[in-house]
């Protein structure tokens, strides 16, 4: 434990060197931006971050990304108790109490309790994480391919499970996205793949430019479709934060507990992330609050609940990143992208090699939240007031961004054409509701998993079955059908629910023998 303060206490004075913590400021300034401008999400903006950091060191760039990270996790629920807009779908719970609040005159204590609860949440999983991710790390230390392909294979999986919506669509947005992967020259047996004799495609597709094209395009392709008119939003006269006295904060501790333990159990699972958090902490105060009845009145738990949880998934999501090198949401798969492009490879290792970069940022986890709570403290009524630029502007400074980042990978031109058709398939995937998440983390970690896999071939003469029959690769693996087949079987079951209901209210509703006799 002493080795790991000491780190961390050289991570803090990594962190408040000036380069440093500008870009700490600068991220979290930007953040808290694209979280309250409704429709850049918190993952496209950390995309639209990543290409500006190909010049900078890897912890000034590590720091600038969890810093947006953190921050985009709070000032979407400004909006959401102000204007009823959410900024991200994790402020949705937000408003059944918070903008209930605002209504009823209290926008201030609302905006006070929001940032107790980004506050407290967000060091608690901080604290955690710190606390966690050592151990947690020595133990995969003793992995081999084997296991890291199964943790892959989970990863892969969990995020098809858990991504909501079509499961159907989900496989295919994966598949796309491995498919996108294996584009190139096989780096075990030199051969290419899908490169059709053009040159650039043997050097593979860069995963930037699909990040890119997909989240930043597509979405303002589908705000172009609408023709850059969102509704008006609703004028609030004075923006400031009152913050609850200390009695009323002891009162509500428990909520607190348990919208972090929430957010960190969620931000754990690959693939989760902060929205799953924010709406399963609302569900467990609903079950176990002291005033569960109230909730949706109006009352502070309905507001500490969500906020809590969404921001202590930033540390749970952190840590699969950190020691094994999978991302727990869509946002730490942009920051392993980020960890790829400085020659860095999250897992265990990265403890040995590289500690001053993962306690930096570890350091900066908690800088980065006081600073997020202070900044929005002062600063809230200046940063809303991005809400009255136009919507077309907004949308030509996201492509301006786009075109700029996709060209420095590799200041190529048909990085550009690649990055307009991803922004395409990214405008078709929202158009028709596949999710995006998929297609990017089969970019991802399609190639780590194939160079383990074939690794395990080659070293264990083609056994497929060592994934299994080693102990913790074959729980592994174990756990990721379970997660793979329980969806499946939920959403069967449920269609046959539906199914017995629809043909029960046929019957109800068809006469009966004596009913049709009189008629």
């Amino acid at each position: 434990m002493d080795n790991v303060l000491h780190h961390l206490a050289i991570g803090f004075l990594h962190v408040f060197e000036p380069w440093n913590l500008a870009a700490l400021i600068v991220g979290l300034v930007t953040g808290l931006l694209v979280a309250v401008l409704p429709g850049l999400t918190l993952v496209m903006g950390v995309v639209l971050a990543l290409p500006f950091t190909y010049s900078m060191d890897v912890i000034p760039a590590i720091i600038l990304l969890t810093a947006m990270y953190v921050s985009g996790t709070y000032a979407g629920a400004w909006t959401s108790i102000l204007f009823r807009v959410p900024g991200e779908p994790m402020d949705v719970p937000l408003l059944w109490d918070g903008y209930t609040m605002a209504r009823k005159g209290q926008a201030a204590l609302a905006l006070g309790w929001t940032l107790t609860a980004a506050f407290i949440g967000g060091l608690i999983a901080a604290t955690f994480m710190v606390a966690a991710a050592h151990p947690i790390a020595k133990i995969a230390l003793t992995f081999s391919t084997p296991e890291y392909f199964a943790i892959l294979f989970f990863g892969l999986v969990s995020v098809v499970s858990l991504g909501g919506g079509s499961l159907t669509n989900a496989f295919i947005s994966l598949f796309i996205g491995l498919l996108i992967a294996s584009v190139g020259v096989d780096d075990t047996y030199g051969a290419e793949r899908f490169t059709f004799g053009v040159d650039i495609l043997r050097d593979g597709i860069d995963y930037l430019v699909v990040m890119v094209g997909a989240y930043g395009l597509g979405e303002v392709f589908a705000r172009m479709e609408k023709g850059f008119k969102s509704a008006p939003l609703q004028a609030v006269d004075t923006v400031k934060t009152r913050l609850p006295k200390l009695r009323e904060l002891w009162g509500a501790k428990m909520t607190y507990l348990r919208g972090s333990l929430a957010g960190i159990i969620v931000g754990l699972v690959p693939g989760a992330g902060a929205t799953i958090a924010s709406f399963v902490s609302y569900g467990a105060e609903m079950q176990y609050g002291k005033r569960k009845e109230q909730l949706g009145t109006g009352i502070p738990e309905g507001i500490i609940a969500p906020q809590t949880a969404a921001t202590s998934s930033v540390g749970g999501a952190l840590i699969p990143l950190i020691t094994m090198g999978i991302p727990g949401s869509g946002a730490t798969a942009i920051i392993l992208g980020a960890f790829l492009l400085h020659g860095l490879q999250p897992g265990p290792q990265v403890f040995a090699t590289s500690p001053n970069i993962v306690y930096a940022m570890f350091a900066s986890l908690f800088v980065g939240i006081v600073g997020m709570c202070l900044i929005g403290y002062f600063a809230a009524k200046v940063l809303v007031k991005v809400l009255d630029f136009p919507e077309a502007v907004v949308s030509a400074y996201v492509v301006m961004c786009c075109f700029l980042g996709a060209f420095a990978a590799r200041n190529n031109v048909t990085d550009l054409w690649l990055l307009a058709s991803f922004g395409i398939l990214g405008y078709l995937f929202e158009r028709f509701r596949f999710p995006i998440t998929p297609l990017v983390l089969g970019v991802i970690l399609g190639p780590l998993a194939e160079t383990n896999f074939m690794t395990t071939m080659v070293s264990y003469d083609n056994d497929w079955t060592i994934f299994f029959t080693r102990p913790i690769s074959g729980s592994i693996m174990a756990l990721a059908i379970i997660a793979l087949v329980f969806p499946l079987v939920r959403h069967r079951l449920r269609s046959r629910k539906l199914a017995r209901t629809a043909e029960a209210g046929m019957r109800a509703r068809r006469p009966g023998p004596t009913e049709e006799v009189q008629s």
